[in-house]
């Protein structure tokens, strides 16, 4: 079969520098264009030194235009901050080249909701009715047809996976659910910003983003959809002094108080076992970072408190991974015709 060939928008960032490590085992896709400014005119291998010798390291460092990804380019990656992506994506379409957008410029179907979230208009909202979210577990069959796909955010793939047994079997209130997060501080990004240089983060432990994270709405929207009634939940996100991860413990009012723990596991199994990537724990049991690292994996965790008739759900991810670029290139495989996992199996280091 022939190689998909693939560009990658945004090259330098956490996530792209994630997705040019999995491009390059790939055994279907050929990266064949990588963008920046910044580095424009470096061999990927002189960036990436752990590139070298691998597919791909040849590859010399462009700044983006609509004109080479058309000319070199079936499926293109926008690795790129919210409000670049829209400027991006039409032109793209309109060549024929799928697109695969890590921002989220496309994941919010109401455009007033991003526009009072991100603080920007919106220049594409002729777009956002045909961008399918990209959650695989949830949308595999419409991703397959679609032709511009929303990434998930991070933080939201954790609590999405997390509550979506919950929701469809019924078992909790769609009011007073409270997420708890925890991320490592990639998930702040690469560019240099005084809040995670390393003396800011080690040996410390802080919350940001109180009641105003952009990924509030995101995951409203879609545990919306899985209860199918309006939601509004409390999410509040943290930075602990670790690369990479993401922990998120979820409060949700149990509908049937005598509900038991063992009732709630069988439900999430029932949900989840055919899935290759979410893993439900033994009872008894609470998921770790590090055993989700560099995977697709998402482990829950379970426990009911029967003093205060709360389901709490512990969701495990690695942000870089399983939250942006490992679910880039899942979505990218099922758009491409290719098998979901493709280029994914593999397992988090031991140590």
């Amino acid at each position: 079969m022939e190689a998909i060939k693939v560009g990658l928008v945004g090259i330098t960032g956490y996530a792209g520098m994630e997705l040019a490590r999995l491009l390059a085992v790939h055994p279907s896709m050929q990266l064949v264009m990588a963008c920046s400014r910044a580095e424009s005119g470096k061999r990927l291998g002189e960036y990436y030194p752990f590139l070298e010798k691998l597919p791909g390291c040849d590859v010399i460092i462009s700044q983006f235009t609509p004109e080479e990804a058309q000319a070199k380019c079936d499926l293109v990656f926008l690795a790129v901050p919210a409000g670049k992506a829209m400027k991006m994506a039409p032109k793209l379409l309109q060549a024929g080249v799928k697109v695969v957008d890590f921002s989220a410029d496309f994941r919010l179907l109401d455009q007033g909701v991003y526009e009072e979230w991100y603080g920007m208009p919106h220049e594409a909202q002729e777009l956002l009715s045909q961008a399918v979210y990209g959650l695989p577990e949830l949308y595999a069959e419409k991703i397959a047809q679609a032709k511009l796909i929303a990434n998930p955010g991070c933080y939201p793939t954790s609590v999405i996976l997390g509550l979506t047994a919950a929701c469809q079997h019924d078992l909790i209130s769609p009011k007073n659910i409270l997420v708890d997060s925890k991320s490592g501080t990639t998930g702040a990004g690469r560019k240099p910003n005084l809040p995670t240089l390393f003396s800011e983060v080690a040996d410390n432990f802080r919350a940001y983003g109180l009641v105003r994270h952009r990924h509030t709405p995101e995951i409203e929207q879609e545990i919306s959809k899985l209860l199918a009634t309006p939601v509004t939940l409390q999410f509040t996100p943290h930075l602990v002094p670790m690369n990479r991860g993401i922990l998120s413990t979820i409060y949700a009012d149990l509908k049937d108080p005598a509900m038991t723990l063992e009732k709630v596991w069988d439900c999430y199994n029932e949900t989840w076992k055919a899935s290759p990537w979410v893993r439900v724990l033994p009872l008894g049991k609470l998921p770790e970072t590090r055993f989700v690292r560099g995977t697709m994996f998402c482990d829950i965790g379970l426990a009911v408190d029967k003093r205060t008739k709360r389901l709490i759900i512990v969701s495990v991810i690695d942000n870089l991974c399983r939250g942006a670029a490992g679910q880039a290139v899942a979505n990218a495989n099922l758009i491409s015709g290719r098998p979901l996992d493709e280029g994914l199996s593999h397992t988090a280091p031991l140590v």
